[in-house]
């Protein structure tokens, strides 16, 4: 009996292809590299990085130098994505510097419109505070959107400052110095009780992958208060750089 000649599959979509690799992404219990991503999925190297461009800027997947990790909107869809996410990189960082100020601390992404609180680590003595946990934070009233901006490239900004009108001007100087001093100081500009001081973690020159924040009431961040804080958040930002990097012996773009 003749075997039937086999068919070949039909070629993959665009749609398929995205979605294999933000699959790939969410299965992996580490931040993945690009070749390793591309060789899961069967793509060539350069389609799959072109692909991940517009997951990164969709916020489906987030960039850690030459890594790759589940995205805030991968998060808001699905809990069991964050097993080997940002937010489980991070959460150790978090405690760490919440213990060391007694202040809350709240973990930010970069998305449309402003910065995504997608994690939050807040003592019993703040607990009046709100956590925002989840709530979109718009540019030109919290500190993390303005540390995330800071750190983009100045041409990469106007999507966020557009559209800002009168407000343009002034926050575009105040995000020049941000970009100046490493850290974004803000009191009492959305609640006149409460302080923060946020820096962004940038393993990559150029972009920032999130924003680590110090929120606390706004009394206790005076002179020698916000210095410690200051101290104390670098350090933590530091330090998960390097858990972000851990293991890359190549930059893989």
């Amino acid at each position: 009996m003749p075997v039937a000649p086999r068919t070949a599959p039909p070629p993959r979509s665009a749609v398929d292809k995205a979605l294999d690799l933000v699959e790939a992404v969410s299965r992996a219990p580490h931040p993945v590299r690009l070749t390793d991503l591309a060789a899961e999925v069967n793509l060539h190297r350069a389609t799959a990085y072109r692909i991940l461009l517009d997951l990164v800027r969709r916020g489906w997947v987030l960039r850690a130098g030459d890594r790759y990790l589940p995205g805030a909107a991968v998060l808001r869809m699905s809990a069991s994505a964050a097993g080997g996410s940002l937010t489980a990189l991070a959460r150790p960082v978090l405690a760490r510097l919440s213990a060391a100020t007694s202040m809350m601390v709240n973990l930010q992404v970069l998305e449309e419109g402003g910065a995504r609180v997608i994690d939050v680590v807040r003592p019993e003595r703040l607990a009046m505070i709100s956590h925002l946990r989840g709530e979109l934070l718009p540019v030109g009233r919290f500190a993390g959107p303005l540390a995330l901006l800071a750190a983009l490239e100045p041409g990469a900004r106007t999507r966020w400052l557009d559209g800002l009108g009168e407000e343009a001007d002034g926050l575009e100087r105040e995000v020049a110095e941000v970009a100046r001093t490493g850290v974004a100081v803000e009191h009492g500009r959305n609640d006149k009780l409460v302080a923060s001081v946020s820096r962004a973690v940038v393993p990559d020159p150029g972009a920032p992958v999130c924003a680590v924040t110090v929120v606390g009431p706004d009394a206790e961040f005076d002179g020698p208060g916000l210095a410690r804080v200051e101290r104390e958040l670098r350090t933590a930002t530091d330090e998960l750089v390097t858990a972000l990097t851990a293991g890359a012996t190549e930059v893989d773009r």
